[in-house]
């Protein structure tokens, strides 16, 4: 059975001022990791749509959530991002959680604790890490939703300078249709260079 996330923890962590945070994008071979910060002013809602996991929630789903999210009064929220090159730069890890840090700097409200999906906490961040946090806190779920639909939206606009790679359906994870097209017209800019399938690729030109 699903868990539905909820504002237990919120109300639990002691604290007023609770943001929710999480990210999405660190399988893709291409295009930035971007996070999401939340923080609920209040915890009763009567027109709250479905919140939950993004993973698990429609296109459709995910768009009605972020929309009621971003046009709340009662929510504070920002996203930020890590581009390609800076995941290269310091691996795909440590640039979810410096998305995060980016995400959470913008709020303009500062929280008291954070709530960070995963089992890693970003330095000079005070919180908790929560694993699966996306299916337990409402905070972290919604997050979760801004950083996914923002991100398929970066990948659906690149996709119109590169349509040959199909990112507006792929959101540039590896299907097989994905890898076939690098394979026929090669890796561009946006291309994540320490990705396994791109760097064998790379190494591959060159050793030809």
């Amino acid at each position: 059975m699903r868990s539905v996330p909820d504002f237990s923890i919120e109300k639990n962590c002691g604290k007023k001022i609770v943001a929710g945070l999480d990210e999405a994008g660190r399988g893709p071979l291409c295009g930035p990791v971007v996070a999401g910060a939340v923080i609920f002013k209040k915890y009763n809602f009567e027109d709250m749509p479905v919140i939950s996991d993004s993973k698990q929630m429609s296109e459709k789903q995910r768009d009605i959530a972020y929309d009621w999210i971003t046009n709340n009064p009662d929510i504070v929220w920002a996203v930020a991002q890590c581009s390609n090159v800076e995941i290269d730069e310091m691996n795909i890890l440590n640039a979810s959680l410096t998305a995060m840090t980016r995400a959470m700097n913008k709020l303009n409200v500062k929280p008291e604790y954070c709530l960070v999906d995963g089992n890693k906490m970003p330095k000079d961040m005070i919180g908790e890490s929560v694993v699966k946090g996306d299916a337990k806190s409402l905070s972290i779920a919604a997050a979760s939703i801004l950083a996914k639909v923002t991100r398929d939206r970066i990948m659906r606009e690149l996709s119109k300078q590169f349509p040959q790679y199909d990112w507006e359906k792929n959101a540039g994870y590896p299907t097989q249709q994905h890898l076939q097209a690098i394979d026929k017209y090669g890796i561009n800019e946006y291309y994540r260079k320490s990705y396994r399938p791109v760097k064998e690729r790379l190494e591959k030109n060159d050793n030809s």
